[in-house]
């Protein structure tokens, strides 16, 4: 279509009004809460979506496109009130080009509670290690600010995701498939350790059972 032509980060831009439609159809948000970007390096520019829109009512031309400094380069809606966090992830980690936060009920709740934000979530299931050895839960900072930009790019070092005390989840990856997977999976784990304590005691599994598991994850899947 003729309104798309020049436009930058197309794909980019349409892979996060697909996304940002699938936190709602797939549990992971409700309303406008959450946000989604994409990296592209080459350009060294982000597609970030709209700040407080309805994720079905979002076109590619309401995605807004960012350089890695902030600078909006192309897009008339306001960016995400968490585009400072998103920009402080990929400046500290080149081997993450999208970024997927969620204010998913499970991860959530656990990330509400004194126990989380002290040890985080424990490696309670082998799902676990998409996101690393376990997940960290960082302390409670206003939304959209730089402290938690800053604390979350910390409580993400070497791993994928990172709890946001009584705030939500923030899960990465090289990709966005990848990322919301990171995402969507968690949500799931999240689920089973909140059910899991109040069966009893969890379980929780090892350092050598995580290490394998992430090992087996390196090879899981099909090549692109």
């Amino acid at each position: 279509m003729a309104i798309f032509e020049g436009m930058l980060l197309l794909n980019e831009r349409r892979s996060v009004v697909d996304y940002g439609q699938r936190l709602l159809t797939h549990g992971l948000t409700r309303g406008t809460g959450g946000n989604i970007s994409i990296l592209n390096r080459e350009q060294g520019l982000l597609a970030i979506s709209p700040s407080g829109m309805d994720y079905f009512e979002i076109n590619p031309e309401d995605v807004v496109v960012l350089d890695l400094e902030g600078r909006i380069i192309e897009g008339k809606r306001r960016p995400s009130s968490e585009a400072d966090m998103h920009r402080m992830v990929y400046n500290g980690r080149p081997d993450i080009a999208a970024v997927v936060h969620t204010h998913s009920p499970f991860a959530t709740a656990l990330a509400c509670t004194r126990e989380a934000q002290k040890n985080g979530l424990p490696p309670i299931h082998y799902l676990t290690a998409l996101a690393g050895p376990s997940v960290r839960c960082i302390p409670y900072y206003p939304f959209g600010t730089e402290v938690l930009g800053q604390a979350a790019r910390v409580g993400m070092e070497g791993r994928f995701a990172v709890l946001m005390g009584n705030h939500g989840l923030l899960a990465a990856g090289p990709d966005i498939r990848y990322a919301f997977n990171v995402a969507e999976e968690l949500e799931f784990v999240c689920e089973l350790y909140c059910h899991a304590r109040t069966a009893g005691t969890p379980t929780l599994l090892s350092e050598e059972d995580m290490r394998v598991a992430m090992e087996r994850f390196r090879v899981y899947g099909q090549k692109a």
